[in-house]
């Protein structure tokens, strides 16, 4: 059967899936490198595989503007599931990768502490820490939402509700924001923090502080609306929870 023709595969779903998680809405082309790698790995066309991201792209009521209208039952059932359980189809979308070979790096190029259960837990949190970091990073074409840096060695992908407390929302991405390293630890202390209209508010113990550099990298930002991602924006609650139990108000 012609690949064009063929059923696409749970596993060929997850690919495309974990790739428009990746990808920024605006890149969803058949000239994009990487849809052409993919592609080429799941021996599809870019024109297909594109194709496919934009019918799931259909399902994601965080966008704006709608995908194309061609979702088939696979789809729906493939999104439902990540919005289900994301730490669940993340590791199933890491899986998927692994076993095409389009492999998701992480930052951290530390090896695993321990051996055999230890190791696989540990693997397991560094691919969702993957997908988490480039999932968030591309929503936000790769700048700090705050000051616009753009070198991906200075930003974080930072939980709105930290790791520790929300394990179900680990790796929602929605519960993420691109900061750079600064900004990111001061979100964490409880430094900063957003409106319900994603304007920036600054901790009184920062304001305070006689400081050119607090001026330069804080206080210049307050009130300004944050740059919002093209799809998986915010979600209002992890920030009211940021808001009410780590600001320091």
């Amino acid at each position: 059967m012609p690949a064009e023709r063929r059923p696409w595969t749970r596993r060929e779903l997850l690919v495309a899936l974990g790739l428009y998680l990746r990808v920024p809405f605006g890149q969803i082309s058949q000239r994009n490198p990487e849809i052409i790698r993919h592609a080429a790995l799941l021996n599809r066309s870019p024109a297909a595989l594109s194709m496919k991201m934009g019918n799931l792209a259909s399902l994601d009521d965080s966008l704006e503007r709608s995908g194309l209208r061609n979702a088939s039952q696979s789809d729906r059932e493939v999104w439902a599931e990540l919005q289900a359980d994301w730490s669940r189809t993340a590791e199933a979308i890491a899986e998927a990768n692994e076993a095409v070979g389009a492999v998701l790096q992480s930052d951290d190029e530390s090896q695993p502490i321990g051996n055999g259960q230890d190791v696989l837990v540990e693997t397991k949190v560094r691919r969702g820490q993957a997908l988490f970091r480039a999932t968030v990073l591309s929503a936000y074409q790769n700048r700090c939402c705050i000051t616009g840096l753009a070198d991906p060695r200075l930003l974080n992908a930072s939980h709105i509700v930290p790791w520790r407390d929300d394990p179900s929302n680990r790796l929602n991405p929605r519960n993420g924001l691109c900061l750079s390293a600064l900004h990111d630890r001061a979100f964490d202390r409880g430094l900063i923090t957003l409106d319900v209209d994603y304007r920036l508010l600054l901790s009184p113990q920062l304001k305070e502080r006689n400081d050119d550099f607090v001026s330069i990298s804080f206080i210049r930002y307050e009130g300004n609306q944050i740059a919002l991602p093209d799809k998986l924006a915010p979600d209002h609650g992890f920030l009211t929870l940021h808001r009410e139990t780590i600001f320091v108000g």
